[in-house]
């Protein structure tokens, strides 16, 4: 009896916790620890990009992330849609420093920055279309 008590109480934790991750995966939001964060047009001309004329949606991605190409499809939707807006994807993997300094948990991770190279917003895991363009409207 002892046995399927402790079964069901780790089915109902598992069930809360995955209920919570679903619910927050994906929603753009603004994080503490981006307070002052910047990249500069130095930092994303290493990278293969350059910052927006408005904003800039930088994606960190890795090659085993099924998500990160879906995000990859959407925020190159919102780019061409936005004038002033570009994408810069950039491999989580092969640039484990700058992961490290803005602290990139999981991928696929955007990042929202402003015409500045401030970053506004940051969502982790798969964001939806109107986030994002929402997003934008705080950077523009």
């Amino acid at each position: 009896m002892t046995g399927l008590v402790m079964c069901l109480a780790v089915l109902a934790a598992a069930s809360v916790y995955g209920v919570l991750h679903k619910r927050r995966s994906g929603r753009v939001r603004v994080r503490g620890r981006d307070d002052g964060k910047r990249l500069g047009a130095a930092d994303l001309g290493e990278l293969g990009g350059e910052l927006g004329g408005r904003a800039t949606l930088v994606q960190f991605s890795s090659a085993f992330c099924a998500p990160c190409r879906a995000t990859r499809r959407v925020l190159g939707e919102v780019a061409a849609m936005v004038p002033g807006v570009t994408h810069v994807e950039i491999d989580a993997e092969a640039h484990l420093d700058l992961v490290r300094e803005l602290q990139i948990l999981r991928t696929p991770t955007v990042l929202v920055l402003d015409a500045d190279g401030r970053v506004v917003r940051r969502a982790t895991g798969q964001p939806r279309k109107a986030d994002i363009i929402a997003a934008l409207g705080e950077a523009v």
